[in-house]
């Protein structure tokens, strides 16, 4: 088993290297002169840097295929305020010979806990339909895909569990505006949180590195996909009113907000305006961490131009002393979620006030 020592994060100007590294992304290319050359993105479990090879490229290409593990000789240098590394040799390492989680980024969570996590909310629900659905649904093998998928290609939560973690994020947050906003049903806007993103276990392949898209994930997206799974599942449960299915339903089809960001429909419920925005949140917010994390020069704050937000940011590198979050989620999550539903105010109500359960 080879072991692997130098990290991507850790990375120095003028640092020799020689390591193992995974190919994410990789192109031969030519020099204005006509000489062949490779552009290459290597990765590890910490991030990723661009690489080239400028000698011998032509025949280093044939090891350097997307996917591939690479045992890589170069040094750091800086290209345009950025690290690259200069790379003089190549040559390709057995999947066999390397630790998959030296390259594999994950959730610093723990998967059981959010296991719990999730399981505290479902019990929660209050409309039994809904509540069958959802038990149905994170339960098995989807439960485990669940748990490992991540929630994008590259963009946010890009790891392994980072659908679970986002999903949690996104449910955490809706469960603090349906306490906010109470006229807002609030079973449906968190069952719709709960699946906005489900066939994102079908949309991407994340069995092996680097993570890509499904041929069905680029025909369908997640989106159709995540209704079609959902209506599915429905139809096996017994008591799941079809016009709560269609608002859970429209949840999921509109949580992009708009048309030109993939949505197929708009939000035309309350529920579905807010899931649109908290999703945005919590993808940007992640985002943004990932970029904080790489600050770490005392009196630096500015990231590097961002093309998907279209500007700099100003993020204060992360403080050494501050605490790690607690796993502490399944209790107060859950708490947070015993609610009355709507159905329940308007049974229990009478013409008395209704009296809170938290």
């Amino acid at each position: 088993m080879a072991e692997k020592n130098v990290f991507i994060t850790a990375l120095t100007e003028g640092q020799q290297i020689c390591d193992i590294f995974l190919v994410a992304r990789k192109n031969l290319a030519e020099t204005k002169a006509g000489k062949p050359y490779l552009a290459l993105t290597l990765m590890d479990k910490t991030g990723e840097i661009e690489a080239r090879v400028w000698d011998n490229a032509a025949a280093l290409d044939v090891h350097a295929r997307v996917g591939n593990f690479v045992l890589t000789k170069g040094v750091a240098k800086s290209f345009r305020d950025q690290l690259q590394l200069g790379v003089s040799y190549l040559e390709e390492v057995s999947k066999e010979e390397v630790k998959l989680a030296d390259f594999m980024p994950s959730s610093q969570r723990d998967v059981r806990v959010m296991q719990q996590e999730l399981a505290g909310i479902i019990a929660a629900i209050a409309t039994p339909g809904l509540k069958r659905l959802l038990e149905q649904i994170f339960s098995g093998q989807m439960l485990d895909d669940f748990s490992t998928a991540p929630a994008a290609k590259k963009m946010h939560h890009a790891y392994i569990g980072g659908l679970l973690e986002h999903t949690l994020s996104v449910v955490g947050l809706a469960a603090r505006l349906a306490d906010h906003y109470p006229g807002l049903d609030r079973d449906v806007f968190l069952a719709g949180a709960l699946l906005h993103d489900l066939a994102k276990i079908r949309e991407f392949s994340y069995a092996s590195l680097p993570f890509d898209y499904t041929d069905q994930g680029r025909l369908l997206g997640h989106l159709v996909l995540g209704v079609e799974m959902v209506r599915d599942a429905a139809a096996e449960i017994d008591g799941l009113a079809p016009d709560i299915l269609d608002q859970v339903c429209h949840l999921i089809l509109s949580h992009h907000g708009r048309h030109d960001f993939g949505a197929p429909v708009l939000p035309m419920t309350q529920e579905a305006l807010l899931l649109h925005h908290v999703d945005d949140i919590d993808a940007k917010m992640n985002y943004t961490d990932q970029l904080r994390e790489k600050i770490t020069e005392p009196g630096h704050h500015w990231s590097d131009y961002q093309r998907p937000l279209e500007r700099f940011l100003y993020l204060s590198p992360l403080s050494p002393e501050r605490e790690e979050r607690p796993e502490s989620g399944a209790q107060s999550v859950s708490q947070r979620l015993v609610r009355p539903s709507r159905q329940q105010k308007k049974n229990e109500n009478s013409g008395k006030r209704q009296q809170s359960l938290f």
